[in-house]
C-alpha cells in the first residue's frame, strides 16, 4: 500500500503543471493578428499581422518588454524593471487580463497596458503556441 502511495505521488509530481494545446494556440492567433505579427529571427514571416503589438516570435523565455524596436507602456516597463521572464504560465495569465496581470507582479494597484483585448479562453493554448516559436 505505502509503494502504490509512493508510485502514485512522484507521478503527480512529474507531471508538468502547465499543459496547453499549441494547435489550438496555433488557430486561436487570428484573435491576435489584428496587433501582432510573428517574424521569425531569419525574418520569416511566420503569421502576418499587425504592428501595434511587439512581434511574439520567440517571447517565451526573453523578458518583459525586451523588443529593442516597440515602444512599451510605462505598466509593462514597470513589470520589466521587476525582472520578470515570460514563461508559459504569465503569458497565458496576462492574456486572461493584462491589466491584472500588470498590477500583481508590480505590486502598483494603478499600473495600466496598452493591451485591451482579453483572451479569456485558451490563454494556455497561446501560451503553448508561442512557446514552439524559437
Amino acid at each position: 500500500m505505502l509503494l502504490r502511495v509512493a508510485t502514485v505521488l512522484s507521478l503527480c509530481l512529474t507531471v508538468p503543471a502547465f499543459a496547453g494545446d499549441a494547435a489550438k494556440g496555433e488557430a486561436d492567433f487570428k484573435k491576435c493578428k489584428a496587433c501582432h505579427s510573428i517574424i521569425g529571427a531569419d525574418g520569416t514571416e511566420i503569421q502576418k499581422g499587425g504592428k501595434t503589438g511587439p512581434n511574439l516570435f520567440g517571447i517565451v523565455g526573453k523578458p518583459v518588454a525586451s523588443s529593442a524596436d516597440f515602444k512599451y507602456g510605462d505598466g509593462i516597463l514597470e513589470a520589466k524593471e521587476k525582472g520578470i521572464v515570460w514563461d508559459e504560465a504569465q503569458i497565458a495569465e496576462y492574456v486572461a487580463d493584462p491589466g491584472a496581470f500588470l498590477r500583481r507582479v508590480t505590486g502598483d494597484d494603478k499600473a495600466k497596458t496598452k493591451m485591451t483585448f482579453k483572451l479569456t479562453k485558451g490563454g494556455e493554448d497561446m501560451a503553448a503556441y508561442l512557446a514552439t516559436l524559437k
